[in-house]
């Protein structure tokens, strides 16, 4: 992979991450949500996030991203927040694998050794391994637990390390498109640090994230779209 290919993809790599993140951000959350009413998380939700190696899923394809940008970054006083970032969204992809596992436990095994230990006429030896191996199948919901847990305090820190990451990009275009375009999104994955996010990168004020988001725009050939953007200004 030549280094003008990784400089040219540079400014859409930035804009990738962040899209990516919050939309897995969002997704997660809300499927933990339902782990939070029902105390199980779906084998197929974690399964679709993720993928497989011949066809990645939106998480996996962030981690790749996410490598490719941080990983080839030039050194600068932000590059620290860089590299938390990459081994952070990697922590979510390997626990999220984890979650992918033991969901899969809870769909296929659980069930099955449920039915197992109410057969009528089970041997005193034959109930007693039973149940021995059931418990570490309930142990599965304890393994779920942490690994929630972990995901939800990553992802609180991502949220930190990206306001602490982005001014370095406050000159990108694609970025401040996606800002501008995907406000909502940004919004209810942020929330409470959205409004943090926006001044940090654009220091100078709100209206450098319009004025790039129209050029960004009009280079796409979407006119009307970046009149609009410019109404801000």
């Amino acid at each position: 992979m030549s280094k003008s290919w990784l400089k040219s993809k540079h400014d859409s790599f930035v804009r990738d991450v962040l899209r990516d993140f919050c939309q897995i951000a969002s997704a997660l959350e809300n499927h933990f949500s339902e782990y939070d009413a029902t105390g199980s998380v779906s084998f197929h939700f974690f399964d679709d996030i993720l993928g497989r190696q011949n066809s990645k899923g939106l998480l996996w394809r962030l981690k790749d991203t996410s490598h490719l940008l941080f990983r080839n970054e030039d050194r600068t006083s932000f590059a620290v927040f860089g590299e938390y970032l990459d081994w952070a969204l990697g922590y979510i992809f390997h626990e999220c694998i984890k979650l992918k596992e033991d969901a899969y436990q809870q769909m296929n095994y659980k069930p099955r050794f449920k039915q197992l230990q109410q057969v009528v006429g089970l041997t005193p030896e034959e109930q007693h391994i039973g149940s021995e191996l059931y418990a570490v199948i309930r142990q599965t919901s304890e393994s779920i637990e942490r690994e929630v847990r972990r995901i939800r305090f990553i992802i609180f820190h991502c949220k930190r390390l990206f306001i602490l990451y982005l001014p370095l990009h406050h000159e990108n275009p694609l970025l401040a498109r996606f800002l501008y375009a995907q406000t909502d999104l940004v919004q209810g994955v942020f929330k409470g640090y959205a409004e943090e996010l926006i001044h940090a990168i654009y220091t100078e004020g709100t209206h450098r994230m319009y004025t790039l988001a129209a050029q960004s725009l009009e280079d796409g050939g979407w006119i009307d779209e970046a009149a609009k953007a410019r109404k801000y200004l």
